[in-house]
């Protein structure tokens, strides 16, 4: 709420639905913001017990989150390398799509947000192709929120499948569930008339 990030109003999403409130997490933009952050995908990650050899940040947000993160485990003793992957393949230099750390053993990967679960797909992918083991996936909020496959809705969540289906651990620092507490709270202030929005909302996308 004070970087701004987390908004309440009319949102179409990627899907098409009209979201009451939205998460932008490329406004986590200055040093202080990004420095807060970091230390809560830290917390929530070591706090997990999730064990990982390696950071891998998907472009484009993962990447500053992924080495923001990476510091920030080095500060409380957990020294782990990290890499990205570039959008398009490098032809000159190093070449290829791959950046940073060799990617070896198991990897987590950190991301802002999961939606569809797409770009968790595409990271899998590349991380199996160096002949990792995709192992983990940090984000800073689950929405909770139904998937869709070909524009149809379907029962679970981005988060679920990419758990249940796939086989990865997923830490997220907050949820839908937690923003409604948030918004109970706050439900005597200015913040607490978008309670019933975002609740109509999860009762109709919500996944179980």
């Amino acid at each position: 709420m004070q970087a701004g990030v987390l908004r309440f109003g009319e949102f179409k999403t990627k899907a098409g639905r009209l979201s009451p409130y939205f998460f932008n997490a490329g406004l986590f933009d200055d040093g202080a913001k990004l420095g807060r952050l970091a230390q809560f995908y830290a917390q929530r990650i070591l706090g997990s017990g999730v064990e990982f050899d390696m950071l891998f940040g998907p472009a484009y947000k993962g990447i500053p989150l992924a080495a923001a993160v990476a510091i920030e485990l080095a500060r409380l003793g957990h020294n782990v390398p990290y890499a990205y992957n570039r959008k398009e393949a490098k032809d000159h230099g190093e070449g290829g799509t791959l950046v940073g750390a060799p990617v070896r053993g198991k990897v987590l990967i950190v991301d802002d947000v999961m939606s569809a679960g797409t770009a968790a797909r595409e990271s899998i992918a590349l991380i199996q192709a160096a002949g990792a083991t995709p192992f983990a996936v940090a984000i800073a909020l689950d929405r909770q929120e139904k998937a869709t496959e070909a524009g149809q809705d379907v029962s679970w969540s981005a988060v679920q499948y990419v758990r249940e289906r796939l086989g990865l651990h997923v830490c997220s620092i907050a949820n839908l569930a937690d923003l409604l507490r948030y918004l109970e709270v706050h439900a005597g202030d200015s913040l607490g008339k978008h309670h019933q929005q975002v609740l109509a909302y999860r009762d109709r996308y919500g996944a179980g």
